[in-house]
């Protein structure tokens, strides 16, 4: 009989993604049969996410209330609604390696939208909302980012454009700038001086993100105010792509290949000029740290960058150890709610964000360890929208109980997401922002 896990820290498996047989859809079956028998004598995950309910649902109606009576073509009702948060993993399931089960449910997840992707049948909505590079650049034209900002918020609009593209006519869409944060920052020369500490070189470079780039630029000037204040310089990356994350949710390994065969190199060479990395998004973080070197697990640039790449609350944390963070706060925040994105909570950091915002005296924060649901394009769509807002709800009941003074996340869309749910005319703030206003700069 086999034991229970979570005795041991998680192991995580590279991707054998450029194996043929992970394709093969005869094999996927198996192993997904497999995995669900698992999971419906477990049901530790019904809270997570819609997978499991609709995991549940298939085999409760089904004839023999077991996993073999549920029809093959159904899995991926299960399928869908996974959007890789990757909490089932690291927060839920007992049976993850190194138990002998070797249960990995969003892996497995992944490899069957991979072996979806490749058989033609992923939609092209879901191909242009995960081209962020794509739209951004071309939303983000000073003529055309005021008239889509426009557009986005006309009734009859966005009733064609849910008809038409399949985006939910409610729900949350994000703006365009005319001026991206790539043009407001600057690249310094790799010679500029800074002071090592704790394990970090003290200069960072900002992977911008395509969103924190055409999307909300101000968090990015916020990150360079706050980190300069503490002596730290920062330097955009010269060049970038999007990291990936979007098009991995996608099931187009390719496409993540592509982007990494652009990014690495750049940011490696960062990395041998001095520089320790970071980004605003929790994602592009992750995409860096684990996703990567998952699927490129004998590449030594990919792990040279993993082991750079810092979120930007852990690299102040890690400087605070060694003295080097600034306490001369102007101003206290009053009560914070603070939501804990899913990709910055399975980095396995601890929570940074509320252990530096707690440092700013007069402030009290109540962290959310939660998922909001919208995964940058699962709570925009048509059909996944109104799963979205039920699993926002808790959330907003929890910063609604706490009648904060601020609240937001450090995934911005999931702030976004929280704040359209609240509807009570209140706005996000990313937890960057909020540290800038204590410090007063």
């Amino acid at each position: 009989m086999a034991r229970e896990g979570n005795l041991e820290a998680p192991t995580r498996h590279p991707l054998d993604w450029q194996n043929p047989a992970f394709y093969d859809q005869a094999a996927l079956y198996q192993e997904m049969e497999r995995v669900f028998e698992i999971c419906h004598g477990c049901r530790r995950c019904v809270s997570l996410c819609q997978s499991f309910p609709t995991l549940f649902d298939l085999v409760d109606a089904s004839e023999t209330m077991e996993i073999d009576g549920v029809k093959k073509e159904d899995y991926w009702q299960v399928v869908e609604h996974c959007y890789l948060c990757d909490l089932c993993y690291m927060t839920k399931c007992p049976y993850v390696p190194p138990h002998e089960w070797n249960l990995d449910f969003p892996h497995l997840m992944l490899r069957a939208k991979a072996v979806h992707f490749r058989k033609g049948q992923t939609k092209l909505r879901d191909k242009l909302l995960t081209s962020t590079d794509l739209v951004g650049k071309f939303c983000g034209i000073p003529i055309v980012a005021p008239t889509v900002n426009t557009v986005n918020k006309i009734g009859a609009m966005r009733k064609l454009l849910e008809n038409v593209a399949g985006i939910h006519a409610e729900a949350w869409l994000p703006e365009f700038s005319s001026q991206s944060l790539r043009s407001r920052l600057r690249v310094l020369p790799d010679d500029t001086p800074a002071e090592p500490a704790a394990g970090t070189t003290g200069k960072v470079a900002l992977f911008a993100t395509c969103y924190m780039n055409r999307n909300e630029p101000g968090p990015g000037e916020d990150l360079v105010a706050v980190f300069e204040h503490n002596g730290i310089p920062v330097s955009l990356v010269p060049t970038e792509q999007c990291c990936g994350m979007p098009k991995l949710e996608l099931g187009d390994l390719e496409a993540v290949r592509r982007a990494k065969e652009k990014n690495i190199p750049v940011l490696a060479r960062l990395v041998d000029a001095g520089w320790d990395l970071t980004a605003l998004i929790p994602s592009c973080v992750l995409m860096f740290k684990q996703e990567l070197p998952l699927m490129f697990p004998d590449d030594p640039e990919v792990q040279k960058v993993k082991d750079a790449f810092y979120d930007p609350f852990e690299y102040l944390m890690l400087r605070h150890k060694a003295g080097r963070l600034a306490t001369d706060f102007k101003q206290g925040l009053g009560k914070v709610s603070y939501h804990a994105a899913c990709h910055q909570r399975v980095q396995n950091i601890g929570q940074k964000t509320r252990e530096c915002l707690s440092l700013i005296p007069d402030t009290t924060v109540d962290i959310i360890e939660r998922c909001s649901g919208h995964d940058g394009t699962y709570a925009v769509k048509r059909e996944f929208h109104p799963v979205a807002m039920k699993i926002v709800k808790p959330v907003v009941n929890r910063i609604n109980q706490n009648a904060p003074d601020h609240y937001g996340s450090d995934c911005a869309m999931a702030g976004h997401h929280i704040g359209h749910a609240r509807a009570d005319g209140s706005a996000p703030e990313h937890p960057i922002t909020l540290l800038r206003k204590a410090y007063g700069l």
